[in-house]
């Protein structure tokens, strides 16, 4: 146990303390080209118009340079628009499922991609990471580098699927994965894996994985589990804090995970008590598959089963909540930017857009 401890604190204070790249100092290009402001949140009220053009959209994020990106899943494709709806560009990936963005501009992205294995086309799922600070923010001329499947290994698991990635304020990254396989201790199925990016002699940057997030269950039921993870989250600032949502028998299917570093103990603990907050209310959810965080750590949630987006407080208790068949059919993503509520309608084939707000003229 001393030594499994002392790996575990080498793994975890690696990924911690070895990430010091440096942060890009992103724009802020979030005025509404029309000149609307935004203004006090209480009710949500939905905006016109309502996006369309998407088919099966997955996710929706506001990037670090306030552009928005959207996973336009049918349409394997990855839409950059600007906060007014504008469309920027796109690019052709397969299948694109969860995305996020570092400090440095790299765009994360949950996909598939298609390889010829002893002669037979064969599809895989995939990480990829796209670059678009150095193709000054032009999506389909951006490099593109694909992190995972990597090993030999891999290409032998067609069965197993990444369905999201968090980043943290250093760059560093984790990403969930999923799959049928859970049987041994050593490397199952549902995991939520920690990537790195090291410097090389020569000064060149490479994503390396450093492990799996110990403690984590891979068929648990409970808390600090991995069982069917659908998403990841991270909080802004100086934490490596997430909340993970579980589309499989779990009872608590969000969950906030808060990390830990004292001389006793590194790594998560559930950081709201089991029926102790509406967040943590056995069976609350059905299908989460995305959340977001506003400034001020209120939880958002798109169940895609009750067809609605849950808000919670950073004490988990429920806020104003709201959806139904009427508004949505199976939400798939939220994101949140100032006093905007973007949520990815999916079956509907759209993203719509709801203001906060009781004092609307």
């Amino acid at each position: 146990m001393k030594v499994l401890k002392s790996l575990l604190i080498i793994a975890l204070c690696a990924f911690v303390l070895t990430n010091c790249t440096d942060k890009f100092e992103a724009p802020d290009n979030s005025v509404d080209p029309n000149g609307q402001q935004v203004i006090n949140d209480t009710n949500y009220v939905q905006q016109t118009p309502v996006w369309e053009g998407f088919s099966k959209p997955q996710d929706i994020i506001i990037g670090r340079e306030t552009l928005l990106y959207v996973a336009d899943t049918d349409n394997d494709r990855i839409v950059v628009m600007n906060i007014g709806g504008e469309v920027l560009g796109s690019r052709a990936i397969k299948k694109p499922v969860a995305l996020d963005q570092d400090y440095r501009l790299n765009l994360l992205v949950c996909a598939e991609f298609d390889t010829l294995i002893n002669n037979v086309q064969t599809t895989y799922s995939a990480v990829y990471k796209i670059n678009m600070f150095d193709s000054g923010h032009e999506i389909e001329t951006a490099p593109i580098t694909r992190i995972l499947p990597k090993t030999s290994f891999d290409f032998q698991r067609t069965d197993r699927e990444y369905t999201g990635v968090c980043v943290f304020s250093e760059n560093s990254f984790y990403v969930a994965r999923r799959g049928p396989s859970n049987n041994t201790l050593i490397d199952p199925d549902n995991v939520i894996l920690a990537f790195t990016e090291f410097t090389r002699g020569d000064g060149s940057k490479v994503d390396t994985l450093i492990g799996r997030i110990p403690l984590i269950e891979p068929v648990g039921t409970g808390l600090l589990s991995a069982n069917r993870i659908s998403s990841l989250t991270s909080f802004r600032g100086q934490t490596l804090d997430i909340v993970v949502t579980l589309i499989g028998d779990n009872s608590f299917k969000t969950q906030w995970l808060r990390f830990i570093n004292t001389a006793d103990f590194v790594g998560y603990r559930n950081n709201l008590e089991p029926f102790s907050t509406d967040i943590m209310t056995v069976n609350r959810f059905g299908q989460p598959e995305d959340v977001a965080i506003d400034n001020s750590n209120n939880i958002f949630v798109a169940d895609a089963e009750k067809d609605s987006v849950f808000k919670f407080n950073s004490f988990g208790d429920e806020l104003e909540s709201f959806g139904g068949p009427d508004v949505f059919n199976s939400p798939h993503a939220v994101a949140f930017f100032d006093r905007t509520l973007y949520v990815a309608d999916t079956e509907n084939d759209r993203i719509l857009r709801f203001i906060l707000s009781t004092d609307i003229d």
